[in-house]
């Protein structure tokens, strides 16, 4: 790797200046890995594209990337034939007896991120795809409903106490304990962080707030308007990720709500049993001494009954669990509707072709991103960015929260990913707050690890080019420019709020206690003059959008 200085910032920073731009985001996303291919080969152009084209076959032929490239692959598939057998209508259909208002709508999209907490890829399927054809009925955005899956992916994952993301958050943080030479426990340690995770805790409470009220700001003011008013849940011109209407046709008549729940209900299933079970088979290879419950073998060798779901999924392999998941998905909807002869064979294979084809725009993108972040970590953004955020870290005492949640914002940001951060900054982090308090475990270290955490979070929640906020433009079917133009306001308003709590943290007020409810009095208060002040400029009392009622 070598030392750009600040020419390093030059590739994430021209692909999301271009994405914003230009609205291309495949443009700019290349764009940028062509810049850091040019920089590492010296300025020539010609092995600079040779470079780029590298990283970009490297991104694709990585076992992680590739298992969910073709999850996503699977997904579309297994969409596909939920959509076109009419269970996504049936199950609207049903849930419209109870959910008749934009506001309802609203809110029960946040209600299921909240409670499918357990995996944000999982959360951004299940969330966008349930509950899409029902905003579309009461006139919610697909801007709203992609900000809500958004919301309620990675924040609420990266709180859950059993996730997909525990695991590699226990590692991280152990990594950095074991650099500074202090035993602790790294579950108690992550446990402790949670209260001081500012950001995450209050952006899925800002999501409530406006599901409830109806009272918006920023663009997504315009966009509600826009859908209530004249009943365009997109814009003019819009280009939706996934366009399950355009490509699929219409679903067939007499659909039915099993069609739905079943594939559904075995997609979580089987992806939370691989989770277990590839978490046991990694705990298995560490020592044969771990059990928990029974010997009981199964027909895989692995003894996965012995290890707890929560010691498991530390451990879990969740690329290999989710692609478990989908597949299953797929060959039980498969089942159910050549079995029923709901489909003919040609009808089958064309849905399941038509669905994969959804995803290749959105798989297009998540291979362009990881180049990117390949791109960036070659010419050394990451290094360029902890060095200038922590030149003076000796002197800095209390203040390491709010300048790790600042370093870790803008990497996560400019790189689209929240655990290549969590790889660079929660070790640095842990071994610099501990070198400031003398090797003593207090709240100071445990701010700064939930400071981190939260900061790489907001780069997963809303850059432009992070695979989260891709997913969700993709499952909520938004175009996805807009869901990030859309959704940037809120999010830098809950990271305003969190940089005067880690403010206040430095001054002396070291309490969650206290600094948690400041921070949510500091939000309604933000969010109440935001939304008065875009009210008034465009010409909407209070920022409120009319909650629209489904006509019988």
């Amino acid at each position: 790797m070598s030392d750009f200085g600040i020419l390093s910032l030059l590739p994430p920073l021209v692909a999301i200046i271009l994405a914003i731009w230009t609205k291309r985001v495949v443009l700019a996303l290349f764009a940028g890995v062509w810049i850091g291919g040019l920089m590492v080969a010296g300025w020539n152009p010609v092995t600079g594209t040779t470079q780029s084209l590298e990283w970009i076959v490297g991104s694709v032929t990585d076992d992680w990337n590739a298992r969910i490239l073709i999850f996503d692959f699977l997904i579309g598939a297994g969409v596909g034939l939920i959509y076109k057998s009419g269970g996504v209508h049936a199950l609207a259909k049903a849930l419209s007896k109870k959910v008749k208002t934009s506001r309802g709508a609203s809110v029960l999209g946040w209600l299921m991120g909240v409670l499918v907490f357990f995996d944000d890829y999982t959360n951004t399927i299940i969330v966008g795809n349930t509950m899409r054809p029902i905003t579309d009925r009461t006139r919610v955005s697909r801007e709203m409903l992609a900000y809500i899956d958004d919301s309620t992916a990675a924040p609420v994952a990266g709180l859950a106490l059993i996730s997909t993301w525990i695991g590699y958050e226990l590692a991280m943080i152990g990594k950095g304990f074991d650099a500074a030479k202090v035993a602790y426990n790294s579950y108690d340690a992550w446990l402790s962080s949670v209260p001081f995770r500012f950001y995450s805790i209050l952006a899925i409470l800002l999501v409530l707030i406006v599901a409830y009220t109806h009272r918006h700001y920023g663009a997504m003011l315009k966009a509600e308007m826009r859908a209530r008013t004249e009943g365009k849940v997109l814009r003019d011109g819009a280009k939706p990720l996934m366009t399950t209407e355009i490509d699929l046709g219409m679903p067939k008549e007499g659909g039915s709500l099993w069609d739905f729940v079943i594939p559904i209900l075995v997609l979580v299933f089987v992806s939370m049993m691989g989770l277990w079970y590839t978490g046991a088979a990694n705990l298995e290879a560490y020592s044969q001494d771990l059990g928990w419950w029974t010997e009981l073998e199964n027909p895989f060798g692995v003894n996965f009954l012995n290890y707890s779901f929560v010691e498991s999924f530390r451990e879990a392999d969740a690329a290999t669990a989710l692609l478990w998941g989908s597949f299953t998905m797929v060959l039980v909807a498969s089942i159910m509707l050549l079995g029923r002869k709901k489909m003919s064979i040609e009808e089958w294979e064309d849905t399941v072709v038509r669905g994969m084809k959804q995803m290749l725009f959105a798989n297009t993108i998540l291979v362009l991103a990881w180049s990117l972040g390949t791109a960036a970590d070659a010419v050394g953004t990451g290094t360029y960015i902890i060095n200038l955020a922590t030149g003076s870290g000796a002197n800095l005492g209390p203040w390491m929260p709010l300048i790790m949640f600042l370093a870790a914002m803008f990497v996560a940001f400019t790189t689209g990913t929240s655990w290549g951060t969590f790889a660079i900054m929660v070790p640095l982090g842990v071994q610099l707050s501990l070198a400031l308090t003398n090797g003593h475990v207090n709240e100071i270290v445990f701010a700064t690890i939930g400071a981190t955490f939260t900061g790489s979070i907001f780069g997963d929640h809303c850059s432009p080019i992070s695979d989260t906020t891709i997913m969700s433009s993709m499952f909520s079917g938004s175009d996805h420019i807009d869901h990030v133009t859309t959704q940037i306001p809120y999010a830098f308003t809950v990271a305003s709020i969190g940089v005067v709590l880690y403010l206040l943290f430095g001054l002396g007020v070291r309490s969650w206690i206290i600094l948690l409810p400041a921070g949510i009095v500091l939000l309604i208060g933000a969010w109440y003059v935001l939304s008065e002040w875009y009210g008034k400029r465009y010409g909407i009392p209070h920022g409120k959008v009319p909650i629209y009622v489904v006509e019988e």
